[in-house]
């Protein structure tokens, strides 16, 4: 009995270092989610933060950078409408791309491509990026209105050489969360519609 309580007493005095760096670990955690001075850190700070894992942008049948286009200036609403009932924003027609690229970089393949889906009417079969989850009923119209810029929910778009899911914005959590900031309703009647009865 004697010599079970000695390896009992060894054991926890070794595990003790283990202990230590566990504790440490934890508050070296704990300290960077809260910023150098206990702040939240930016990310934390943003309505809408950035997902936690990073997602690939989808494979589109053009090439298209939001960083290239923005950076000439060019603004979100003049590419993308909004049209009624006001739920989603349109991608631009290949005649506003048309417009700039029947001169500009005409001689690339990808602005060749762009071209022969003009001529034919067709519409770009883009792959959209953010869907609303099924079951909710949410408006891009109201949050425009409501002042809510793309960045808040897209993210810096204007850094993307690709689109891609930067953000975790279709997160009900998310939605909650900036609602609660921003002094919207958050019951659940203002994004999910009830059954008739």
């Amino acid at each position: 009995m004697r010599f079970q309580r000695l390896i009992f007493a060894v054991g926890c005095v070794l595990s003790l270092p283990v202990a230590a760096l566990l504790f440490g670990t934890m508050q070296l955690r704990a300290q960077q989610s809260a910023g150098a001075n206990g702040a939240p850190r930016a990310d934390e700070q943003k309505e809408v933060p950035n997902n936690p894992a990073e997602h690939k942008p989808p494979a589109q049948p053009l090439p298209y950078s939001h960083q290239t286009h923005l950076a000439l200036g060019l603004e979100c609403k003049g590419c993308h409408e909004n049209p009624e009932p006001g739920n989603l924003m349109t991608f631009p027609a290949t005649s506003t791309c048309m417009s700039c690229h029947e001169v500009v970089a005409a001689e690339k393949t990808s602005i060749q491509k762009l071209a022969s889906y003009a001529k034919s009417g067709q519409a770009i079969p883009w792959v959209r990026v953010y869907s609303v989850t099924s079951g909710v009923n949410w408006t891009h119209r109201k949050h425009l209105e409501a002042g809510v810029k793309c960045e808040t929910c897209h993210g810096q778009v204007d850094e993307m050489g690709s689109m891609s899911l930067a953000t975790s914005v279709t997160s009900m959590a998310v939605c909650i969360r900036c609602h609660t900031l921003r002094g919207a309703s958050t019951a659940c009647e203002t994004c999910h519609s009830w059954p008739a009865n």
